[in-house]
């Protein structure tokens, strides 16, 4: 681990299913000055997942995993975590759920970002959900990943107004910039403040 102001740069593994805009913005966060993450594994249950150039264009190496043996994947990913000696996994929208045994081993280290303003609209679907239930304000949440689904304690959020003409992909299309902007503030947040 390389050393920063005295600190430790973090070795972090990101797992992705798609996009990957948030680990694209995690990327260039992590080459900046000040910033104490390096982040060294990009993981993936999903071998079309578009966010993987990001990973080959930086050089980080990824894994493709096939998650229709949960446990053996499991396993692979806690072998890949451990020989990158992994500090800090941040999921950005992984769409499997960790088991106990990968949220046991890596404790109060693993951070999500979740697409509505937690405790409000856990699970999937928030943005036809906020829709339909009319509500003023969405938002985004970055929390410390528990046994239960967008339960941990939370650690940054952002709001932002719904308007009357907006629909699931307007809303997800304007919410999407306000995560890649919140996710990289909330892993500094979380660095100074815990580790």
């Amino acid at each position: 681990m390389e050393k920063l102001n005295g600190k430790k740069k973090l070795n972090v593994s990101v797992l992705i299913s798609g996009r990957g805009t948030n680990l694209k913005s995690l990327i260039n966060f992590s080459k900046k000055k000040n910033s104490r993450i390096n982040i060294c594994l990009v993981i993936t249950n999903n071998k079309n997942a578009k966010g993987l150039n990001f990973a080959i264009k930086n050089n980080i190496k990824y894994l493709i995993l096939n998650y229709k043996n949960k446990k053996k994947a499991e396993s692979k990913i806690l072998f890949n975590l451990k020989r990158k000696k992994i500090n800090l996994i941040c999921l950005a929208g992984f769409m499997k759920i960790l088991s106990k045994r990968i949220i046991n081993k890596y404790k109060g280290r693993i951070l999500n970002i979740h697409p509505s303003l937690l405790p409000k609209y856990k699970g999937l679907n928030t943005h036809e959900r906020v829709i339909k239930n009319k509500e003023k304000y969405t938002g985004c949440t970055v929390h410390i990943v528990n046994s239960k689904l967008d339960d941990g304690k939370k650690i940054l959020q952002s709001k932002i107004r719904i308007y009357k003409k907006d629909n699931e992909k307007s809303l997800a299309k304007r919410l999407l910039k306000v995560e890649n902007k919140l996710y990289p503030k909330a892993v500094k947040k979380f660095l100074d403040t815990s580790l």
